[in-house]
């Protein structure tokens, strides 16, 4: 592959944000890398390209028809800067990389991309962070233009999964109590009655997390402008273009995926080893 500076210039960025890639699944990226500098008649994958690739792997490619309309495109810079200055803000939140308002054919409308922390285990403060993160767009929308629109629908199923989720499986609700019931489709195992306590405790917490919302973005308001501002202006925000605007986060940078990592991984993994063999 000929690249347009050394491999060791793209690499960390390119770990930093394909966590969880396999060896296949960064082969196809690289070879649509390659397909989109041929595409734009360059002779080496520079940066750009391989960003582009991410995008596409992972979000699909931009929309080339249904073009939005100047209203609509606003729209999406407020939903998704609302998105970003929320997560931005929290303290149990995945770390933003970047953030598009550009339409793809997976997502609506634009699209954020984080590192997601590698944990099995999460508190009912991290999940309600997470929840608060999800409605960031509706309530932007919401406070700015006074009104909303369709969307936020993805964001409001899974603010119910992780609302439900809390209630019916991990004993999360003090009402309901220490009872946790299975997902899968068939006959409920609780009664009516049970069913409808769930039910509102579940937007008891949907509540909450949208008042939690509504208040930080009050907060940020300027922030929020200034944000979206940019995202008309440029089209998409990387981690330090976000850090430009908003400075750091309030509760410290959030970690990034690196090579390092993978390093100290591997080293661990190798006294684990020894000291078992012992």
């Amino acid at each position: 592959m000929k690249l347009a500076d050394k491999p060791e210039k793209f690499s960390e960025r390119l770990a930093t944000l394909t966590p969880g890639f396999s060896g296949a699944d960064l082969a196809n990226l690289i070879n649509e890398s390659a397909l989109h500098a041929a595409r734009t008649k360059k002779s080496q994958v520079a940066s750009d390209d391989l960003e582009y690739a991410i995008e596409r792997v992972i979000a699909g490619p931009e929309k080339k028809t249904n073009v939005l309309s100047p209203d609509e495109r606003r729209v999406v810079a407020y939903h998704e800067s609302g998105h970003a200055i929320v997560g931005w803000m929290l303290k149990h939140t995945d770390a933003l990389l970047k953030v598009t308002r550009l339409p793809r054919t997976i997502q609506a409308v634009g699209f954020a991309q984080y590192t997601p922390v590698d944990k099995k285990l999460y508190s009912p403060e991290e999940i309600l962070d997470r929840m608060c993160m999800a409605l960031g767009g509706r309530v932007a929308e919401s406070l700015t233009f006074n009104r909303i629109t369709t969307g936020a629908q993805n964001d409001l199923e899974k603010v119910t999964k992780m609302a439900n989720s809390q209630i019916q499986q991990f004993g999360f609700n003090d009402t309901v109590g220490l009872v946790s019931f299975e997902q899968d489709g068939g006959v409920r195992p609780f009664s009516k009655r049970l069913h409808a306590v769930m039910d509102r405790e579940a937007r008891l917490l949907i509540s909450k997390s949208y008042n939690i919302t509504e208040e930080l973005l009050k907060e940020h308001k300027d922030n929020l402008r200034i944000m979206a501002e940019a995202l008309l202006e440029k089209e998409t925000l990387n981690y330090d273009d976000v850090e430009r605007l908003l400075g750091p986060p309030p509760h410290g940078k959030k970690h990034l995926v690196s090579p390092v990592d993978y390093e100290n991984e591997l080293k661990r993994q190798a006294e684990l080893g020894k000291s078992n063999g012992a």
